[in-house]
């Protein structure tokens, strides 16, 4: 009976150290996953500063440590698109070598190959054509990467674009496409000119009118554009 006893207080003994043991076992658990976490964060940011400086050798480090090539900041920018924004070629090409995603997203709609083609950076723009960037992605306008690249100027850029095969005559949210951006925003200089013969060449609709109606020839006429009406005109625009 005294045997029977003790076995039972030693049963119950040992069920009350498992219990205590495992909230003791998954608070510790968390614990590491809450500084790993933590760690992943910090390492992300660092990852995102070296981008902004050009910093390859810690790019390469950070990289090497594990951290995670496409980690966000809390409004969704990668370090590709921090090296983008600040045409820090190097550092994007070691980015993208390593896997960085050309597309990835941000929080205002912004990826590496939008912000690039938007911007003229031509050197990165290229690495990510040349890693799958999506050439149909579209910008918070609704626009392709051409549009702002014709708006802007960029003739380069808007050359590079058009052989990669982006659509010449895609339309935005503002109803505009890269040929009428180039001649409402434009300042129908010799850069533009140059964006809209280029967008001609490569099939663009001259007579392609925007949501009121208002046709790229009439827009030019009332710019005084005559260079850029000129261009139009040979094109067959009404």
């Amino acid at each position: 009976m005294a045997t029977s006893t003790a076995s039972r207080r030693c049963a119950f003994a040992r069920g009350c150290l498992a219990a205590l043991a495992l909230p003791l076992v998954l608070a510790l658990a968390g614990g590491a996953g809450a500084r790993a976490a933590g760690d992943g964060a910090v390492n992300g940011a660092r990852l995102r500063a070296a981008a902004a400086q050009d910093d390859v050798a810690t790019i390469h480090r950070l990289l090497a440590e594990g951290t995670t090539v496409d980690a966000r900041d809390r409004d969704g920018r990668t370090a590709l698109l921090v090296a983008t924004r600040a045409n820090r070629i190097a550092a994007a090409r070691a980015l993208i070598e390593a896997g960085a995603d050309v597309n990835a997203v941000d929080a205002i709609h912004d990826t590496p190959f939008l912000y690039a083609g938007a911007s003229g950076h031509r050197e990165i723009l290229e690495m990510t054509l040349a890693h799958g960037a999506d050439l149909r992605s579209t910008n918070r306008f609704g626009g392709t990467a051409l549009i702002p690249a014709a708006e802007r100027a960029h003739v380069d850029t808007v050359r590079i674009l058009i052989d990669a095969g982006v659509a010449v005559d895609h339309v935005n949210n503002l109803g505009w496409t890269a040929l009428l951006e180039a001649i409402i925003l434009g300042d129908g200089g010799a850069r533009h000119q140059a964006v809209v013969a280029l967008l001609i060449r490569a099939g663009a609709d001259p007579s392609l009118a925007d949501r009121e109606g208002v046709t790229p020839l009439a827009h030019a006429r009332r710019r005084g554009f005559d260079a850029i009406a000129a261009t139009l005109i040979a094109a067959g625009a009404r």
